[in-house]
């Protein structure tokens, strides 16, 4: 028996050497990212996990969210200016022959639900009636169909953030949380939820495209507000998606949807309010109700411009430095304290100027409620004043320049 099993085991002995020699040539041509002297070990890699692949992700995060979707219905009235002929209002705007006629609009946009006590998030301009409108019913539209009556508590027209209410109402669905949104990485998943046309729980999805964009947007009134750290996403964006929320992949608001670049320049290039911002502005608005500007910047109401000779023969003006007042708004600080348009600024707070871009942002860099002292040359006349600031509006006029 044992002269039986000795040429069984020299047999498997040979076979198992040979074998090994095998499996080395094979690994040295096929796996050449194997660890060895010259190489680096593979990345680990773990293997999908069946039931939750990024569309299953997509689609449960959409079910677990878009009950806390509404949409946000207005009615509107006011007056508009109507040109009696439309050749005139292309010479003279405004400015030309026309009667002021009454109005009534409607307007929609998108919000969803903040916490449990019926606070509504949404953009301000979604509840910012054109100049000379007044809102007359706002109405929130739940998923379930429930129309309920709302009102606006605060808003921020700088940050383009406001925040509505519904009183009592026992149906109410959960609040939705929101994300770190400094935690975005490009190239993750965006999915946005809205009321687009008045198209209830209209989903689109998208990546981040990028974060931190600045980018002037117009409002209704024509005014040019430039908004700071937006995050930029491919999701598609139309007209009464604003307000609503842009979620990630877990169901958590990574940014509020507010506005898409020109359509007819590009596609696919939307912009959204970054969580964190919406966390903070909301916060003040819930402790300040009202309208607010939202920019945090002091203002005394006066559009300025450099020196030029032509200015200087204009005035009448033949001192050294200064800037000059071109024009001053009705009813703000400057105007108050009886600035006018021809003053010189000499000084602001004990420092001489001699340009309007760094007036400018001095008085920007002070916050509202804060004083500054400035020494004013007026029809020959150099006179010491206080003004104490208020807030700058957003999408005020720009510094002329020289």
């Amino acid at each position: 028996m044992s002269s039986r099993i000795l040429p069984t085991a020299i047999v498997a002995l040979v076979g198992a050497v040979i074998g090994s020699f095998v499996m080395m040539l094979y690994a040295s041509t096929h796996f050449t990212n194997v660890a060895g002297p010259n190489n680096t070990p593979p990345a680990v890699i773990a293997a999908p996990l069946t039931g939750v692949s990024d569309q299953d992700r997509i689609v449960s995060a959409v079910k677990r969210t878009k009950s806390s979707v509404v949409a946000i219905q207005l009615e509107v009235n006011g007056q508009q200016f109507v040109p009696v002929d439309p050749f005139f209002q292309q010479i003279f705007g405004n400015g030309g022959p026309g009667v002021v006629q009454p109005y009534r609009a409607r307007a929609s946009g998108s919000g969803f639900v903040y916490d449990s006590k019926g606070d509504i998030v949404t953009n301000a301009h979604v509840v910012t009636p054109p100049a000379g409108g007044r809102i007359t019913k706002l109405t929130v539209v739940f998923s379930n169909g429930d129309h309920v009556s709302g009102h606006v508590v605060s808003s921020s027209i700088g940050s383009d953030l406001a925040v509505v209410k519904v009183d009592n109402y026992a149906k109410l669905p959960p609040a939705l949380a929101l994300a770190d949104s400094d935690k975005l990485e490009q190239g993750q998943w965006a999915i946005a939820i809205g009321e687009p046309l008045e198209l209830q729980q209209t989903v689109t999805v998208g990546v981040v495209s990028a974060v931190d964009r600045d980018e002037p947007i117009s409002n209704d009134n024509g005014q040019v507000i430039n908004f700071k750290g937006l995050i930029q996403t491919s999701a598609p964006i139309n007209f009464g998606n604003s307000g609503g929320p842009l979620i990630d992949m877990d169901g958590q608001v990574i940014g509020v949807n507010q506005s898409t670049a020109r359509a007819q320049e590009a596609q696919g290039i939307g912009f959204a309010i970054p969580s964190n911002t919406v966390r903070k502005v909301v916060a003040d608005l819930m402790k300040n109700p009202g309208v607010h500007q939202g920019t945090d910047q002091g203002f005394i109401g006066v559009v300025l411009a450099n020196l030029t000779p032509g200015l200087r023969n204009q005035i009448g003006y033949t001192g050294q430095g200064g800037v000059a007042v071109y024009q001053v708004v009705d009813g703000s600080p400057a105007s108050t304290m009886g600035l006018q348009s021809g003053d010189i600024i000499l000084q602001a707070d004990g420092k001489a100027y001699n340009d309007f871009t760094a007036l400018h942002d001095y008085i920007g860099s002070k916050k509202p409620g804060d004083s500054i002292r400035l020494k004013v040359w007026s029809q020959g006349i150099v006179k010491d004043v206080t003004v104490r600031l208020s807030e700058r509006p957003a999408g005020q006029p720009a510094p002329q320049g020289p």
